[in-house]
């Protein structure tokens, strides 16, 4: 019998499948509400110097070891992030890291009122502990709602030596106060919450102190990473009152941040930030210029002004020059923002281009801002001023530079500075400890992507016992991910009994390495719709290192003098120079090379699983909504209940002139309804593409049948934890380990 003749394992060819990128088609809201995103920084704490240690091989190799598990840590689960998009703002993060031995003293978090103090005795004489302290601005999912408001940023407490004998006191302000009415006072309590993960669960702690508008707390109990924030609970609501704004005075701060050195045009961001911690740098990523995207570009902080919101309400934010040769747009003047973007406690980003009028020279000049409510009522009025147009000492000597680089030409070589250093991936046989029977024959007609056949009797490879639930040929079913004769994909729990590795007879069709597995997994990327500016802006800040990023697309001899166009000087721009090169390699090859096929597999292959993830969740997201078109009221209706009125609010800024949402703009208001969706899981990009493939499943007709990108996808996620294990040990007791 012909195995592979029976089971046909050619893939079928899919009517939906997509590979081109849509940059030139999409058009996103500037208003819209944009989520964080980690902005990991080189520092000391990621790049120690282990030099000292070489004389003693055994405190070498555990000092290492150490530092790669908590850089691991830093950059994979702080690279997922919260939400997907591609027009978002990346605020700053604020980070310090201080070593304390038995001494104590205080950890000041810089250009904040977040501190750290830390008694004498706390650890023991001779012993040090490492304390990092880290402002996260936007809250984890679900703190903000009827009942609780943030009044704090999310601050996460690092510590590594947890043998201590006191406790350690933070201290931070508050951006709130309880009104001083009985019944406020009654109903509403200002509480601290502590967690071991981002996105929670979070407990109330006990040891709180709050007095004005400083709180104070003591970590009795220690743990490697803690998470804590402050907010105001309602035991209650009593009418009228609707939520726990009613019950306290909320302060609200607006940042006004723009360039360090104004321009005849430019783009300021008056940032609304529900507390205290305003950054003094924030990275924009949705500047547009002539309707196209501009690379993220650092904004400084120019000033900031603190008011008291008596009430939740919408709001408007206006900002005008005054006595200046420059002009806002009377269309971009007033941006609103939304009862329900406030309730979030995210900070709001609302961009402001300004240009000159004319002709001649620039100087510094006021920008006002005011806010006022829907009825036009001002809450809040002030004024900042801008910084100058860039010295002309300066352009004489960018017009200097310029010439001696003319001069020099590209002979030199452009040197490289890797902060981080990627792991080698390796082909290895993949260490397997479950195996399944077929306990029935299953050969599918017509054929399905990503559902395994066998014969009963067949031996099948599980890569784990987690079950994915997705739609077989009429129903939804628990599947388990297996491996079969050169294949991933899904099997029916009920149709295998499960083994152990020792029971297995034959391992013929069930050897798997782990070069197999990353061409297996990646396959859907070849039929995903993808934005090239988000993918570059994502990758130019996380990807590590432009050289190791070059080998792994396959261009080891690659030199950036060939492919720059301008003096690559930071890390930044020689990944986006290498991604470029990539992107017209595969324009130019486009049935053989997927642009996004070739990338997911790369960053696999240097360990990037934490970009692999957003980049994952973005790029279905975008799909999904391109696929649905206007059955996303379907989606809508099934997955969050929502109403009719609540789906023409989602379809009412994309309406054309005739008051209705054109076909082929109907994509827009389903990716805003599946991103908001989607911002609830915080960092669980599992449970959103789980959730998103079930809730496609249960609509009538289901997408999900014939489109089964989303089931490959699935399989990615659930793959990706056995291929780092496998692909990149570094160590013979991590390699035995496996065994």
């Amino acid at each position: 019998m012909d195995v592979n003749y029976l089971l046909n394992f050619q893939t079928a060819n899919s009517k939906s499948g997509r590979c081109k990128s849509t940059s030139d088609l999409l058009d996103i809201r500037n208003e819209k509400e944009t989520p964080k995103k980690s902005n990991i920084a080189a520092s000391q704490f990621l790049t120690p110097d282990f030099k000292w240690l070489q004389n003693d091989k055994e405190a070498y190799k555990m000092a290492w070891l150490s530092h790669r598990q908590l850089t691991r840590s830093c950059l994979d689960l702080g690279m997922i992030s919260q939400s997907p998009g591609w027009a978002q703002t990346q605020a700053a993060e604020t980070h310090v890291v201080c070593k304390v031995d038995h001494n104590g003293g205080s950890v000041q978090l810089p250009d904040s009122d977040i501190c750290a103090h830390i008694p004498l005795g706390h650890v023991a004489p001779g012993e040090t502990q490492e304390i990092s302290l880290k402002a996260v601005l936007d809250p984890p999912q679900g703190l903000n709602n009827d009942y609780s408001t943030t009044v704090s940023p999310l601050l996460e407490v690092r510590v590594s030596n947890l043998r201590t004998k006191e406790c350690i006191s933070l201290e931070m302000k508050i951006a709130a106060e309880i009104r001083n009415d009985p019944l406020s006072q009654v109903m509403t309590d200002i509480v601290c919450l502590c967690g071991q993960k981002k996105e929670g669960p979070y407990e109330k702690m006990q040891n709180c102190y709050i007095y004005k508008d400083t709180l104070q707390v003591k970590l009795e109990t220690l743990s490697p990473c803690m998470y804590i924030i402050a907010a105001a609970k309602a035991t209650c609501l009593q009418p009228p009152a609707s939520s726990v704004w009613d019950y306290i005075s909320k302060q609200i701060t607006i940042g006004v941040y723009g360039p360090k050195h104004i321009h005849p045009s430019f783009t300021a961001v008056c940032a609304v930030f529900s507390h205290n911690q305003t950054p003094e740098k924030l990275a924009i990523s949705d500047m547009k210029k002539a309707h196209r995207n501009l690379p993220p570009v650092v904004l400084q902080l120019w000033g900031k002004n603190q008011f008291h919101l008596q009430k939740l309400q919408d709001l408007q934010i206006e900002a005008f020059p005054l006595d200046s040769k420059f002009e806002v747009k009377a269309t971009e003047q007033i941006k609103q923002i939304k009862l329900v973007q406030l309730k979030m406690g995210r900070v709001l980003r609302p961009q402001f281009p300004l240009s000159m009028a004319g002709t001649g020279e620039h100087g510094s000049f006021n920008l006002a801002v005011q806010v006022k409510n829907l009825n036009h009522e001002v809450l809040v009025q002030f004024s900042v001023k801008t910084p100058g147009a860039t010295p002309k000492s300066a352009d004489k000597y960018q017009q200097r530079r310029f010439q001696r680089r003319k001069e020099v030409g590209r002979s030199a070589p452009i040197p490289e500075i890797t902060v981080l250093k990627c792991p080698k991936f390796q082909d290895r046989t993949v260490n397997i400890s479950r195996y399944g029977i077929a306990l029935k024959s299953v050969l599918r007609q017509p054929k399905i992507e990503y559902l395994l056949e066998y014969f009963k009797g067949d031996t099948i490879a599980l890569l784990g016992l987690e079950k994915v639930k997705a739609i077989g040929l009429t129903k939804v079913k628990e599947w388990y991910i297996g491996f079969l004769r050169g294949k991933v994909g899904l099997v029916h729990c009920k149709n295998v009994k499960v083994i152990s590795k020792d029971q297995v007879i034959d391992f013929t069709d069930v050897t798997l390495g782990t070069k197999v597995l990353l061409d297996q997994i990646v396959l859907p990327f070849k039929k995903l719709t993808y934005m090239y500016s988000a993918i570059q802006s994502l990758c130019t800040e996380q990807i590590p290192s432009w050289k190791a990023f070059a080998e792994a697309l396959g261009y080891p001899c690659l030199s950036l003098e060939d492919i720059s166009r301008t003096q690559a000087q930071s890390e930044a721009d020689k990944v986006a120079c290498v991604l470029e090169k990539l992107k017209e390699d595969c324009h130019s090859d486009k049935f053989k090379r997927k642009f996004q096929h070739e990338l997911l597999t790369a960053l696999l292959k240097i360990d990037c699983q934490g970009l692999v993830a957003r980049l994952t969740q973005n790029t279905v997201i975008l799909t999904t909504a391109v696929e649905l078109g206007i059955r996303w009221r379907e989606l809508a209706e099934k997955a969050a209940r929502l109403t009719k009125a609540q789906i023409d609010g989602y379809e009412a800024p994309h309406k054309g002139k005739n008051g209705e949402v054109g076909t082929e703009a109907m994509w827009k208001p389903a990716y805003d309804f599946i991103y908001t969706w989607s911002s609830h899981y915080g960092d669980g990009y599992r449970d959103v593409l789980q959730d998103l493939h079930l809730a496609l499943d249960k609509m009538k007709s289901p997408i999900t049948r014939h489109w089964r990108q989303l089931t490959g996808v699935l399989i990615l996620v659930n793959c990706m934890d056995i291929l780092r294990a496998n692909a990149f040990p570094t160590t013979d007791e991590e390699q035995k380990h496996l065994q």
